[in-house]
């Protein structure tokens, strides 16, 4: 799972494309605690309120028909040609040389990303830009039918120049956009911005996560937190409103998870304020801050957190424990909701990047679990136990295979990671250079994390990548499944991937955060298997991890999908894992949480992996003894994050080209 520098999440995906402050596009391991407002639309939907700053008659950016017209213009790439001017309002003239249109393409792709950290300064501090560090997002209704606006604006903008002549990666780019667009129009009539909040997230955990992305080396830089802790009540307000009119309208999450959600926000009300994760700047002064100028910064940083943001987050568990709690829907499923059904669909293809249903998903899963339990039994057998049940009851009472403490189960995570990373030139052309850490999840997400996650790192090395680990009720945990998670989350998983995006020359800058979860995902699925074919797992404990984890993802299609399309209960999905896995009570519990909140975006692991495992043998086979493992993987992560289609006609046109 990533997080995006909170994952894979804006664009390294939560959900993410979807609500709540913080989306864990991840895994076992998300892209999983992600900002809100990094999420590709995080609040769509409010162009189709009827309440709040806007009403529909008071503002109409772009006619659907119009909208999905210029889309379907966009996908005959790379045939489409340029609509008319005059069939476009808003675009005066239609750019004709190629020079023209390059300069056209590229003046979108800078002021939409610009636009986009403006409008997302959390997202910008992240990655390094510090602009806007003394701001929040903001969260209003009127706020997003202006983005949604803007957008309409650059698809026309984007639809209008003929990519004749350009290169594949510049039609990449503009295709990839355009798609965004689309996506976030259709995305918009489900009112995601009506449920910003559940136990995985919300504008409560948002900036206790973000100040731990953040670099305090100036004063400026402590001015800037303080600035945005005074903002925060007004955030706190904006968010409060649009789930009210979520109420309205009956689109809630399940009660038990408000429940949930409600006791991480009484936590952190009610931490005295300079225990509290915001005010954690203070733990560390550089030298070259002054004294005065040190007490003044905490002076000041703890005032804010006592008469400001203690007390809205009082003021938010309040209205959490009166009204939105009691107003939980009573059903897991988020077909029980208006439209939900056909929001599942959207969800899914959004989520995986392809046209498959909720019933052939399924599927998938049912035949996976299979395959992955006849390959577990011949382990067990091997290993002297007649079936899998005997040998599942066995680890879980051997105590070589518990950690002693959480600093062994960190420990354990470095264990591996080294001997991969010294393996990664034979596999691997281009190889990151950002630095990498193994670290400990935060206290007050110990008790719901996932049980590992990557936050990705800055680009310019000012923060690495770290790959977070749950010590919560460490010696419950298991060290069979240690291997498979570091190369997941680690090497050559999301570390070497996104921090191989970030660094990439020659193409827009949106294109070096975009989060297609299925993709991100479904290669940190894939390095689990790479890790395999690359002669590791020699302890056959740890291969057995391997085949665990793998079945972890394929349970997920089966549960997923259950709970959302097929009427399931929350305890079909518990007893489908204890019966297929022996994944550890803290994690089933907290997983079939999380798949009740994200719809859809655990399905991203394993229809990625199937899709990358796909191309590599259809790549051996045409290629023979031509082809090149370094050359195939360099291929497939040199773009950075892909929509599987995108990615497999890239393949297809390497392949040709050899």
């Amino acid at each position: 799972m990533v997080v995006l520098s909170l994952s894979v999440g804006d664009w390294l995906e939560p959900p993410f494309e979807s609500s709540g402050a913080f989306a864990k596009a991840g895994g076992e391991s998300s892209v999983f605690p992600v900002l809100c407002s990094l999420a590709p639309r995080p609040c769509l939907g409010a162009l189709h309120s009827t309440k709040g700053q806007f009403s529909p008659k008071e503002f109409a950016p772009v006619k659907k028909s119009a909208l999905f017209a210029l889309a379907a213009v966009a996908t005959l790439f790379p045939a489409h040609r340029a609509l008319p001017a005059q069939a476009m309002p808003g675009v005066q003239e239609v750019p004709v040389t190629l020079e023209d249109r390059r300069k056209a393409l590229n003046d979108v792709f800078h002021e939409y990303w610009e636009d986009h950290l403006k409008r997302h300064p959390e997202m910008a501090s992240l990655i390094g830009d510090k602009r806007y560090n003394d701001q929040v997002s903001d969260y209003s209704v009127k706020a997003v039918n202006e983005e949604l606006a803007q957008e309409d604006r650059y698809l026309m903008r984007l639809a209008a120049i003929d990519p004749t002549g350009l290169t594949d990666q510049e039609k990449t780019s503009q295709e990839l956009l355009i798609r965004r667009f689309e996506t976030d129009e259709e995305g918009a009539t489900f009112k995601e911005w009506e449920m910003p909040v559940n136990q995985m997230g919300g504008i409560y955990a948002t900036y206790p996560q973000l100040v731990a992305g953040l670099s305090f080396t100036t004063v400026k830089d402590f001015d800037d937190w303080i600035a945005r802790l005074h903002a925060l009540p007004a955030a706190f307000d904006q968010v409060t409103q649009n789930m009210e009119i979520g109420m309205e309208d009956h689109r809630v999450p399940p009660k038990y998870l408000l429940e949930k959600t409600l006791d991480q926000v009484k936590q952190l009300a009610n931490e005295k304020p300079e225990d509290s994760p915001l005010a954690l700047p203070l733990k560390k002064f550089p030298a070259s801050i002054a004294a005065a100028e040190q007490a003044r910064i905490k002076t000041e940083i703890l005032d804010a957190i006592a008469k400001e943001v203690l007390p809205a987050y009082l003021h938010f568990a309040r209205f959490l424990e009166v009204s939105y709690v009691p107003a939980g829907r009573e059903k897991p499923g988020i077909d029980s909701v208006a439209d939900g059904a056909k929001y599942y669909q959207f969800l899914i293809k959004r989520t995986t990047t392809t046209d498959l249903t909720a019933a052939q998903i399924h599927q998938i899963g049912l035949d996976e679990v299979a395959k992955d339990e006849a390959a577990m039994l011949g382990i067990a057998q091997k290993l002297g136990f007649k079936d899998l049940a005997s040998f599942r009851a066995s680890l879980k009472t051997n105590p070589k295979l518990h950690p002693e403490s959480a600093e062994a189960l960190l420990d354990a995570y470095r264990g591996y990671l080294k001997p991969m990373q010294a393996k990664l030139p034979e596999l691997f052309g281009r190889l990151p250079k950002a630095p990498f850490e193994v670290v400990p999840v935060p206290d007050y997400l110990a008790k719901t994390s996932a049980p590992a996650y990557y936050e990705a790192g800055t680009a310019d090395g000012s923060r690495p990548g770290r790959l977070f680990i749950d010590t919560y009720d460490a010696k419950d945990r298991n060290l069979y499944g240690v291997e498979s998670i570091a190369y997941h989350e680690g090497l050559p998983g999301h570390h070497l991937q996104i921090s191989i995006a970030r660094e990439l020359t020659g193409v827009p800058e949106f294109r070096k955060y975009n989060g297609y979860t299925a993709f991100v995902e479904g290669w940190g699925l894939y390095a689990e298997q790479l890790g395999k074919d690359a002669g590791f797992y020699q302890d056959p404990y740890s291969d057995y991890g391997r085949l665990e984890a793998d079945i972890w993802r394929a349970i997920r299609l089966v549960v997923d999908t259950g709970v959302h399309s097929e009427g399931w209960s929350r305890q079909q999905m518990v007893d489908y894992f204890h019966e297929h896995s022996n994944v550890d009570e803290p994690s089933v519990q907290a997983e079939v949480d999380r798949y009740i909140a994200w719809p859809s975006q655990a399905l991203a692991y394993k229809v990625g992996q199937l899709k990358i495992l796909e191309l590599r043998a259809k790549a051996q086979k045409q290629l023979g003894s031509k082809f090149d493992i370094r050359a195939f993987h360099d291929e497939v992560i040199d773009s950075g994050a892909l929509p599987l289609d995108v990615l497999e006609e890239r393949v297809d046109g390497w392949m040709g080209e050899r």
